[in-house]
């Protein structure tokens, strides 16, 4: 009887889920995927039944990232609670049908709305939007077929009460744009590929009956990104043409980011000058072209700016200094500053300086004080070289941000001076050829106790230092400043790539051992980091980084030996949060090893391997699949054959397909003649965030869209 007691006692002092307040348990309820709380939580007890319905819970729904939602799941849970929803996000959904955004004309109360990466026909469009009377925001996709007079009156009605458009094209078209004549914000992403599929020459001259222009009197946000090609730009000078004759009077944010070379002609001038007369900007971007040799921010004006860009541009520190913060104004209002590929920046001028000498610490310092409350900053893509004033690196400097949750530096700005004076270059031949017996190479070992390794000399390197002082730092790149991938968007694959940095091969294993510090870190990237050579500090990071969901790899260490995978594999086991894997390397064998290891990254969703000269085993990669159930995206561009490819592709599609409706797999061979055409057809949402290697931090405006 006692012991009886004494369970009934425990059981009583236990604590029951149910006995929470509602407000704890819509908190709790908050995290769960909406399809999960409709479909399945409710049907569980009658207060969670009632809870899951509350309206804090129905308002949003954001299917875009669910890879579990199908057909039937959306159909059911748009006839349970459409009334309810405000706001539904669907981006990236393209593995439902076009079918299942009929099932949208439930959400009657629709205020925003995202089908951007879904299947829409014009047709289909047109009856969705018909009963939507109270959307405001609209994100959608135009695809080759597009036809804007298919489009109802109803629905036209509807657009021009739409005061937030975001639009992707991948066919010359104003899309839906003259119809939104209340707009306030538009977001234009041109995917305009340059040849068919056929191999025909397009061209940006707009369909015809698409000369209706658009109306930008109530605009205030602007944005336009571009892919590579020129029919892309020949098409955004069409939407630009209006924006000339008349500059809104609202503008507060222009940003057009364009790939390589988009030549300012006299119609964009007379759009510059008349921005610079007429309005006061908030955040800005433009093509290198329209910045370089001209002193227009000389004559802009800005108010309380948040977001700047001047990516790739030849803008030196002085002009920096003087035209955008103007000698030291107060800029605590900008929180997100990208400088990725400005090669003076840093430096007072630009004319007779050399990429690779030292910058002025001075204007850094600047640019610290004046911009006390940056969260975003983006260094990469230039050789940022400190000089040997004590107190005065380029990392001791920007350790002062403590604000900053995401960071992109060149490998080359991270090393001690001191270090990389005293150290020689690491030289890509360690082994002596000779005609003797064969010298193997085998996994090299690395310090088991970490603790050891974290105590030795790299805790008063700068690096770590500043590490040590970014505590709440999401989001960190390291590249190196000549670093390009081996797959670029819409070239043949890269055979050969650039040397590293003479200073980058000061930075190895110990530095990146420091980026354990990061206890919040999400997101990281390391490329080009040729003096890696156990990989130990992978490691470290594994350990203490817990919440990292993203990682990207690429051409560590010796480019003809995979040195770090023995600590790789070990990194892997202790990554349980880990959703996105990017390995870039060459002679990378995904082997039965590697697959076991990656096995205990039971979060993972998204994997890519770019592999010059890479192998496979198919049986690894089908147990692989076979026993991480989140995956569903496989994408592998190696060294094996074409046919050896197809059939591994097709064994995963034909057993993994009907049990994960959003499977996406890509194995092909990387230096194919048809990767292009492959690539085309790769979702954008997978190619945007994973497949291809770019850096991301500051890339767009925080908040640009929901």
């Amino acid at each position: 009887q006692e012991v009886v007691s004494e369970e009934s006692e425990e059981e009583n002092n236990g604590v029951n889920l149910m006995e929470f307040s509602d407000e704890i348990l819509l908190h709790i309820l908050s995290y769960v995927p909406c399809t999960d709380l409709v479909l399945n939580v409710r049907r569980t007890c009658r207060k969670l039944a009632t809870l899951c319905l509350d309206k804090s819970l129905t308002h949003t729904v954001l299917l875009q990232k669910d890879y579990k939602v199908d057909k039937d799941k959306v159909k059911q849970l748009m006839r349970d609670i459409g009334k309810e929803i405000h706001q539904l996000n669907m981006a990236g959904c393209y593995w439902l049908p076009s079918s299942t955004i009929d099932h949208v004309t439930r959400c009657k109360n629709l205020v925003k709305l995202n089908l951007s990466g879904c299947h829409v026909t014009s047709l289909r469009l047109s009856k969705m939007l018909s009963t939507l009377q109270h959307l405001r925001s609209l994100a959608i996709d135009v695809n080759p077929g597009f036809d804007a007079s298919q489009l109802s009156s109803e629905c036209k009605a509807t657009l021009s009460r739409v005061s937030e458009l975001k639009q992707t094209l991948y066919t010359p078209s104003y899309g839906v744009v003259p119809c939104c004549t209340s707009l306030e914000k538009l977001l234009l992403y041109f995917e305009i590929l340059d040849r068919s599929r056929e191999g025909f020459m397009l061209s940006g001259q707009l369909m015809v009956g698409e000369s209706n222009v658009p109306h930008y009197q109530n605009l205030r946000i602007f944005y336009a990104r571009l892919a590579p090609g020129y029919v892309n730009q020949e098409v955004v000078r069409l939407y630009l043409a209006v924006l000339s004759d008349r500059t809104p009077e609202n503008l507060h944010a222009f940003l057009i980011s364009a790939p390589g070379s988009f030549a300012e002609t006299g119609a964009t001038k007379n759009l510059l000058d008349s921005m610079a007369r007429n309005v006061r900007l908030d955040a800005l971007q433009l093509p290198k072209a329209w910045i370089n040799g001209s002193g227009l921010l000389q004559h802009l004006k800005f108010n309380n700016p948040f977001y700047f860009s001047f990516s790739r541009c030849t803008l030196s520190g002085g002009h920096l200094i003087q035209r955008v913060i103007n000698g030291g104004k107060d800029l605590k209002s900008l929180t997100s500053l990208n400088l990725s590929g400005c090669v003076h920046c840093l430096a007072p001028e630009s004319l007779f300086r050399k990429a690779e000498d030292d910058i002025d610490s001075s204007i850094l310092e600047s640019l610290v004080v004046s911009c006390c409350n940056l969260r975003h900053l983006n260094l990469s893509a230039a050789h940022h070289h400190s000089s040997e004033s004590i107190g005065n690196h380029l990392c001791q400097l920007l350790s002062r941000l403590k604000h900053l949750l995401s960071l992109a530096l060149p490998v080359c700005s991270i090393t001690d001076v001191a270090a990389s004076v005293e150290k020689p270059p690491t030289t890509p031949n360690l082994v002596p050829q000779t005609f003797g017996r064969k010298v193997r190479i085998g996994v090299q070992t690395y310090p088991k106790n970490l603790g050891d390794q974290a105590n030795q000399k790299i805790e008063s390197s700068v690096f770590w230092a500043l590490m040590g002082s970014l505590r709440f730092l999401e989001t960190l790149e390291i590249i190196g400043s000549s670093f390009s991938s081996a797959m670029p968007r819409n070239e043949p694959a890269i055979r050969n790539s650039l040397p590293p940095c003479v200073r980058a091969h000061s930075v190895g294993d110990s530095e990146v051992a420091a980026i354990s510090q990061l206890t919040y870190l999400q997101s990281l990237t390391l490329a080009q980091l040729p003096s890696i050579l156990t990989g130990s500090g992978l490691v470290s990071i594994g350990l203490q980084c817990q919440h990292l969901r993203t990682l990207s790899l690429a051409n560590l260490g010796m480019m003809g030996k995979m040195v770090y995978m023995s600590a790789l594999m070990d990194m892997l086991k202790h990554c349980k949060c880990l959703r996105d894997l990017r390995l870039e390397q060459p002679y990378f064998c995904a082997g039965a090893q590697f697959f076991q290891a990656l096995s205990h990254c039971s979060s993972l969703q998204r994997l890519c391997i770019v592999s010059r000269s890479g192998t496979l085993q198919s049986d690894a990669v089908m147990s692989f699949m076979a026993s991480c159930l989140e995956v569903i995206m496989c994408h592998m561009f190696m060294g094996e054959s074409l046919t050896v490819c197809k059939n591994l592709q097709q064994s995963i599609v034909r057993s993994f397909q009907a049990e994960r409706p959003a499977l996406n797999v890509v194995i092909f061979p990387l230096l194919h003649e048809d990767l292009t055409e492959v690539i085309r057809d790769v979702p954008m949402r997978h190619l945007d965030e994973i497949t291809l290697f770019k850096s991301r931090v500051a890339e767009e405006p925080p908040n640009l869209w929901w």
